[in-house]
């Protein structure tokens, strides 16, 4: 009979793991987004590059411009993918240390509301920079259009 309090203790923390398990997903998809997006800039500064030695000085200028324009918006996009990725591995903190703490009888609600906490900062960094990025693109990319 001793099995069934750490029994009922794992399928509480299984219930209580499905909301974060569930957040992961969200990222993962967050993450994805941002991958393609980065892909996009990657392709275009390749472009970009194999024309700036054809064009004439003017053009080059312009091409020049873009491709800073490019080497920033990519900078913005690792540094959201690089908050997502911390968000989701604090998420994973968070399921394990519930898992952890259920296992050995362990009180780890304050280690995993910090975990927690931490893990929604680094995505409100995340979806923040991504938003700046967005901002960058449109509004810098009309004046290179």
């Amino acid at each position: 009979m001793e099995a069934t309090p750490h029994i009922t203790e794992i399928t509480r923390v299984i219930q209580l793991a499905v909301a974060p398990v569930f957040l992961l997903t969200a990222i993962g998809t967050i993450i994805s987004a941002l991958n393609v997006r980065l892909g996009r800039v990657v392709d275009r500064r390749r472009v970009v590059k194999e024309r700036l030695h054809s064009l004439d000085e003017n053009a080059a200028a312009d091409a020049r411009g873009e491709l800073k324009l490019l080497a920033r918006r990519s900078r913005l996009i690792y540094h959201a993918i690089f908050a997502a990725v911390t968000s989701a591995l604090l998420v994973c903190l968070v399921v394990a240390s519930a898992f952890i703490g259920a296992l050995a009888g362990a009180d780890v609600a304050r280690p995993v509301a910090v975990l927690f906490i931490l893990a929604m900062c680094a995505l409100i960094i995340s979806l923040t920079v991504f938003l700046r990025e967005i901002y960058v693109a449109v509004t810098e990319g009309r004046r290179h259009s």
